[in-house]
């Protein structure tokens, strides 16, 4: 499998590298942790005076140090004085217990810690019961847009790219398979584990059938106002039987598996956070294809959720803007930056150009302003308003 440098991720691990906290990368299944892990060692090891200690503890050779105990003494016998030991263990989960080697470890302070591991066992609501000590973590993203042209450096035609990225999405092991068929039967096999070892078998869940039924309404509305009410009623309306309590723990699960994330709305001119209904974004569109096929397949909403993930990608925190009674599909918050973004599958009809910059109108602070479409133009200016070319945007 080609391998491409993720020097984004490489670059934000070294930014913490030397703090005191625990590293933990993570991300939904496929998506590369390892392999990042993998790239950073190897970056580390061209340095003097760094005393590194990876393990892997899915091969066999590591067998023995599945108990915590030998796993403790082992990581001890390889530390060495007077230098920077940078602890790695990849797959941690292997080793019953692991937590308390970690916590110990992290409490002598001799170690600078990364670890990665299975969703099943370090799902983002688990860490803080986990770890006494400090932890970060370092979310991973399945293959960007820029990263898909990288892979496949001899393609020219970033647009025809664009096309096929919108349908094949970033999971990367999926692209060594020759045949559609073999690829998509991949990526169900990612989301089918997902479901399966990640959520039902961890959290034993009686109704397997319903969490299915929920990522598969979930995936269908993605960049929807949505909540777990209006998705029980859909799913009675489709004769899967539950209710609003199990939907929303149902959709807890989803997001702690980094299958799916809520995103908040923001009353632009109230300046405060709605609590009532989120919007639902898929960590990578692949998964929608490879499940639901072609059916209902909006574009518009496809390009929505590849733009959220992008500026996820780029540090920003993002929510849905609301404005009177109108509503911004983005406002991306980086420290003291704020711009408010509008996307769309195609502007080319007047009346769509003047619905998307209509919200625009109203805001009245001076921010940037921004609408992303597929333009397949340079960029240009309406008004104050940044018209961006989608594709070009991708690539930054």
């Amino acid at each position: 499998m080609k391998l491409i440098k993720r020097a984004k991720y490489i670059e934000r691990l070294a930014n913490l590298r030397g703090t005191p906290d625990i590293k933990i990368i993570t991300g939904v299944r496929r998506a590369g942790k390892s392999k990042l892990l993998e790239a950073y060692r190897d970056q580390l090891y061209s340095e003097d005076g760094v005393n590194i200690v990876f393990i892997d503890l899915s091969c066999l050779e590591n067998e023995k140090l599945l108990e915590y105990h030998a796993l403790n003494e082992y990581v001890l016998a390889k530390t060495r004085d007077g230098v920077e030991n940078v602890l790695m263990i990849d797959e941690v989960q292997e080793c019953k217990g692991f937590e308390r080697v970690i916590n110990s470890l992290h409490n002598a302070g001799k170690h600078d810690i990364y670890l990665t591991g299975s969703n099943a066992f370090l799902l983002s609501s688990d860490l803080a019961t986990l770890f006494t000590g400090r932890q970060i973590e370092v979310p991973v993203y399945p293959f960007s847009f820029s990263e898909f042209l990288a892979y496949y450096s001899d393609a020219t035609d970033k647009e025809s790219m664009f096309d096929r990225y919108l349908v094949e999405g970033g999971l990367a092991g999926s692209y060594v398979y020759r045949t559609e068929s073999d690829r998509i039967s991949y990526i169900r096999e990612v989301f089918d584990t997902i479901l399966e070892r990640d959520l039902v078998q961890k959290f034993k869940l009686n109704e397997p059938t319903v969490l299915r039924h929920l990522a598969e309404y979930l995936m269908d509305n993605i960049s929807n106002l949505t909540s777990p009410h209006r998705a029980s009623v859909q799913l009675a309306q489709n004769k899967v039987s539950t209710n609003h309590v199990t939907a929303s723990n149902y959709i807890d699960h989803l997001l702690h598996a980094f299958l799916f994330h809520a995103v908040k709305r923001y009353d632009i001119r109230g300046k405060k956070y709605l609590a009532t209904s989120e919007k639902y974004y898929l960590s990578d569109l692949g998964f929608r294809y490879a499940v639901l096929g072609r059916r209902n397949m909006d574009y518009g909403r496809a390009c929505e959720n590849i733009v959220y993930l992008e500026l996820c990608r780029r540090g920003y925190d993002v929510y849905v803007g609301k404005i009177q009674d109108l509503e911004i599909d983005f406002v991306a918050m980086r420290g003291s930056e704020k711009t408010y973004i509008q996307v769309s599958d195609n502007i080319v009809a007047p009346e769509t150009f003047e619905r998307e910059i209509a919200p625009f109108a109203k805001i009245r602070d001076g921010y940037p302003r921004m609408l992303i479409a597929r333009t397949r133009n340079p960029e240009t200016d309406f008004e104050g308003v940044r018209v961006v070319n989608l594709a070009d945007w991708l690539r930054g």
